[in-house]
């Protein structure tokens, strides 16, 4: 038996601090768990009432005369760790501690809750809180409404996940209105114990819940371990999707750092990036929460007795409505949503035309015309979700005179039950259309009020077939030279550097299997032309500075340099422009370096985070980074599978693919790549930041080659 049992499904529930005043926490809770109509025991517990709400009370936990489950704490912060201790010593096994105070004010506050969380886990008991809502299960077989939220919602088969206790006051109010249910319904406040990853764990194995929902502030679990688990529940043998809201993305995340990657990087470039490894669909609003949760949660019956999952095995969309305009809307949507429209073979056109009279539509967005009765959306239906070219279907009625909602609500439900595709109805209105939204309701079939909500939700559909259906390849075989890089690293740091010079820097990313070119220091100009000379021209030109990391903005670097002569004066140019850029910089000199071959300009980079580890960066390298910021992230360790995707998932991918005329990129040699940073950046946590900008991406065969590279250190690990 899982031990959160004791919170979700307890037989007996003690409430420490039951009030007799109505309108206090401690009354409120009591009397929500009583009106509820709780199918265990309850016992309110204050030692100043005979009773609460007509029910007796205890004076202390250890007088209640039989076994207690659950102790729900709404004490202040000393006497909830004399309850703590009251409790354990009872037998509980599970603890909610409702009541604020704790480690959001610190001092005092801090102390208790880690003194309550010790004590709980040495005793094995589970323990949610403090400063949280509390408890919902709303299962007829157990009734539970240990929260203070008056409001009990319907039972459904969605679990909802919330670290904010006021939000989760308002989504049972949205969801009421929705005529949404929940499977349970719980929010975790400070999360001295339980987190989202116990509960993702626990309600990925309830066999009551289908969705999971989850309301984040921050996550507090490794970012590796926390990828790992959820990558399990949304894709596994028994896969569950989860859908997340993550509070604060609009925030300006974090301040610009030296690098490129630091400026790009912040907490929402990290949390997307832990969402799209794991799976996790990520959502805008509590209304688009909703909407997608409804699409996931579609599992109804097929003719054959059995419960199947709706998702479609593509983005191929037909559209069947009564009304142009809708249609037209729902098209647009369909589109930008990564979805298109099928293209119905010639039998589904023969099909409609013998159903549909000949002033309808027969191409994709079916138009049945605005008298259509049952008979007609039952027969387009029908024909169009048969078609092998079709992945799904949305159907659009808007209200008419002469159309029977309720009828064309049945003869939805009818067809659906026979297919495996799913279908999405858009019923547009309110009073004339709710029988039919009733219907479809109770039939587990999705329904919205508008074409754009309802092609959204399809599109949230396909992302995650497309996560469920992706291909794994074999992984990379690939050798590492730690031990030098290690020396590489540690001598930097020996000598006070926090900022690795180029030359060390090309050596380090030489041991992960990067590609550099001849690179040299030149202490003057003379240098510089001998240098030159022996590498071969033409050449680039690089300013060496510890305190100047973006070489550009001092006019420190020139490329192409072709002759000695060229070579000779703009040493000196560089210098003079370096030293009129920052008086005060060092200058060690001027790195000459081989002319790198041509290639597609890509940036890798690295920003590592407290916690959650190196953040890896891809995107369109060169002075493009900065105007169009094409970039994605992901967590590390990245394998060849989470590269391959993110590779692809930068908006300009086409020009790495062959764009009009130009060759493939050699992009499985820039996969290799990413793998290898992703282990440089693991081995070797003194790395803060990392820059490979550009990174020259070479004809398919041919490989890359590094062309500049910027690396911060930090001497302790503050990861």
């Amino acid at each position: 038996m899982d031990r959160l049992d004791a919170i979700f499904n307890p037989t007996a529930v003690a409430v420490v601090g039951a009030s007799t005043v109505p309108g206090k926490v401690g009354h409120d809770i009591f009397v929500n768990i009583l009106k509820g109509g709780f199918t265990g025991t309850l016992y309110p517990v204050n030692p100043k009432a005979k009773s609460v709400a007509s029910v007796r009370a205890y004076p202390q936990i250890s007088e209640i005369p039989d076994a207690v489950d659950l102790a729900m704490l709404i004490v202040p912060p000393p006497a909830a760790l004399k309850s703590v201790e009251d409790a354990i010593a009872k037998g509980t096994r599970g603890i909610v501690i409702v009541s604020a105070g704790f480690k959001e004010v610190g001092g005092q506050g801090l102390e208790i809750e880690n003194r309550i969380k010790n004590l709980c886990r040495e005793a094995g008991v589970r323990l949610v809180g403090p400063n949280c809502l509390g408890v919902i299960n709303p299962n007829s077989m157990v009734r539970l409404n240990a929260s203070f939220s008056a409001r009990m919602p319907k039972p459904g088969n969605i679990a909802f996940i919330s670290q904010s206790g006021a939000l989760c006051t308002a989504v049972l109010d949205f969801a009421a209105d929705r005529k949404f249910g929940f499977s349970k319904f719980i929010s975790i406040g400070n999360k001295a114990d339980v987190d989202e990853l116990d509960l993702l764990r626990y309600f990925h194995a309830d066999p009551d819940t289908e969705v999971i929902m989850l309301y984040i502030e921050e996550l507090r679990r490794s970012g590796a371990e926390f990828i790992e688990a959820v990558k399990e529940i949304t894709s596994g043998i028994l896969p569950k999707p989860v859908l997340a809201i993550k509070s604060g993305r609009t925030s300006a995340g974090a301040a610009a750092a030296a690098s490129h990657t630091g400026s790009l990087a912040g907490s929402e470039a990290l949390y997307d990036a832990i969402f799209k490894q794991c799976g996790i669909i990520r959502v805008d609003s509590i209304d688009e929460l909703f909407d997608f949760g409804s699409a996931f949660a579609y599992k109804n019956e097929t003719a054959l007795g059995k419960l199947r999952r709706k998702v479609p095995d593509g983005n191929r969309v037909a559209i069947v409505t009564n009304a142009g305009g809708p249609g037209i809307v729902a098209t647009d949507m369909t589109v930008s949503t990564g979805l298109r429209l099928a293209e119905f073979g010639d039998e589904t056109i023969a099909s409609l035309a013998s159903h549909l009279p000949a002033a309808a539509n027969l191409k994709n967005p079916v138009d049945v015309i605005g008298d259509a009765a049952q008979d007609r959306y039952e027969n387009a239906l029908g024909a169009v979700i048969r078609d092998e070219n079709v992945d799904g279907a949305l159907v659009i009625l808007t209200p008419q005179s002469m159309t029977n909602v309720l009828g064309t609500a049945e003869a939805i439900t009818r067809i659906a039950s026979r297919s495996h595709k799913p279908i999405i109805c858009c019923f547009m209105g309110v009073i004339d259309v709710s029988p039919g939204v009733m219907y479809l309701q109770e039939h587990g079939i999705p329904v919205y009020r508008f074409p754009e909500n309802a092609a959204k939700a399809f599109g949230a559909l396909y992302r995650y077939s497309q996560w469920l259906n992706r291909q794994i390849l074999a992984p990379f075989s690939l050798a590492h030279d730690r031990e030098k890089a290690a020396a590489i690293i540690n001598g930097c740091i020996e000598r006070g550097q926090t900022y690795l010079g180029e030359l060390d820097g090309l050596a380090l990313l030489q041991c992960y299997g990067f590609h550099t070119l001849p690179t040299e220091l030149a202490a003057d100009a003379d240098a510089a032309v001998a240098i030159a000379e022996r590498i071969g021209f033409p050449v680039v030109m690089k300013i060496v500075s510890p305190q100047i990391v973006h070489k550009s903005d001092a006019g420190g670097v020139k490329v192409g340099l072709a002759n000695p002569d060229a070579v000779r004066g703009t040493f000196d140019a560089i210098v003079a422009s370096a030293r009129a850029f920052d008086p005060a910089a060092e200058i060690q000199g001027v790195l000459v370096q081989q002319m790198a071959p041509s290639g597609e300009e890509v940036i890798l980079g690295v920003n590592r985070y407290p916690v959650f580890g190196p953040l890896l960066m891809f995107g369109l390298g060169g002075i493009f980074v900065e105007v169009f910021r094409d970039v994605v992230f992901r967590l590390a360790p990245v394998t060849r599978n989470s590269a391959r995707r993110m590779i692809r998932s930068i908006r300009g991918i086409k020009l790495l693919q062959g764009f009009r005329g130009r060759p493939k990129a050699d992009v499985e040699n820039l996969e290799r790549l990413m793998v290898g940073l992703s282990d440089l950046a693991l081995d070797h946590p003194q790395i803060k930041e990392l820059d490979i900008n550009p990174l020259r991406v070479h004809p398919e065969g041919q490989g890359h080659t590094v062309a500049d590279c910027r690396i911060l250190l930090a001497p302790e690990d503050k990861a």
